[in-house]
């Protein structure tokens, strides 16, 4: 029996390594696609890595092959206060990446979208939520992508789905979001600066995210859906940094000596119903579990 193959673009990040690993024990084909090498922690021996910038069309055709059973997105510029960058990775890589299929037999396209997508609506939020207007440049490049693809759903029946992932956290992490940082300052000791931690957020540990990529990637019946991805439990982040001091042992946060944006959302997290409908996906690693997994792991580090 042939093996399935797969492409995941950003292959050598956080969530891409995870999935990279997962598809490798299912015995499939892996190739990643990544503007820069992986970090030694993060790279697998059986995955074949390519280098490329989704953004450069020419060069992504000449990279590329199309001959590939999935596809999964999770490609785009991570610095998002470069405009430019933001939206020319995030949506006109897209647009590049599915030129590439969208005539061709492949399975599945997954585009690993964001809770940014629905601007200020209010949670829980829900997939039939119409957005129109979001409120960072991030999020109108996750939204173009999303409107894009769709279209090439009704137009060529092109077999994608939209994952709004909320906030994935877990081992391997870069140290560039609220679980991580927390986790790095409290081991060192630190006395850190923190916002008043008023805000609700949804966590979700990597690898129920990971489930929920793999029951869509097999999912041959539910394309041109959006569907949410997360817990749908919001935790206040101040009870998540004092969790994490608590379970280290070590770390003093500063609260309320960061000011929150303008534009911050007071609580945001996901209706998941639909994730259970279609997919028969939910949760399985409870918020605590997961937290001491990942400070665990960075134990070992």
């Amino acid at each position: 029996m042939k093996k399935k193959s797969i492409l995941i673009t950003g292959g050598s990040g956080f969530i891409g390594y995870h999935l990279a690993k997962k598809c490798l024990s299912l015995n499939w084909l892996v190739t990643s696609l990544s503007t820069n090498k992986p970090l030694k922690k993060r790279k697998l021996k059986k995955v074949k890595y390519i280098y490329c910038d989704i953004s450069d069309k020419k060069k992504l055709k000449k990279k590329l092959k199309n001959n590939y059973d999935f596809v999964v997105n999770l490609a785009g510029h991570v610095d998002h206060s470069n405009k430019k960058k933001t939206l020319n990775s995030h949506y006109g890589g897209c647009k590049n990446l599915t030129s590439l299929f969208v005539k061709s037999k492949i399975e599945k396209f997954i585009q690993i979208g964001s809770c940014i997508e629905y601007g200020k609506q209010k949670s829980p939020q829900k997939e039939n939520s119409i957005s129109n207007k979001t409120y960072s440049f991030y999020g109108k490049a996750k939204l173009l992508s999303t409107n894009y693809l769709l279209k090439l759903n009704k137009k060529y029946n092109f077999p994608v789905n939209i994952l709004r992932f909320y906030l994935v956290y877990g081992p391997k992490q870069d140290e560039n979001r609220i679980i991580p940082i927390t986790i790095n300052n409290s081991f060192r000791n630190f006395d850190f600066n923190c916002s008043e931690g008023k805000q609700f957020r949804d966590f979700l540990y990597i690898d129920d995210a990971i489930d929920a990529i793999i029951k869509t990637l097999k999912n041959k019946n539910i394309s041109g859906e959006i569907i949410n991805i997360g817990s749908g439990k919001p935790q206040k982040i101040k009870n998540v940094i004092l969790k994490i001091t608590k379970l280290v042992g070590l770390g003093k946060p500063m609260f309320g000596k960061i000011k929150l944006r303008k534009d911050e959302i007071n609580i945001l997290y996901p209706s998941i119903k639909k994730a259970y409908d279609l997919l028969g996906w939910k949760p399985k690693i409870n918020f605590n579990i997961g937290l001491k997994r990942t400070i665990k792991s960075c134990k070992h580090r």
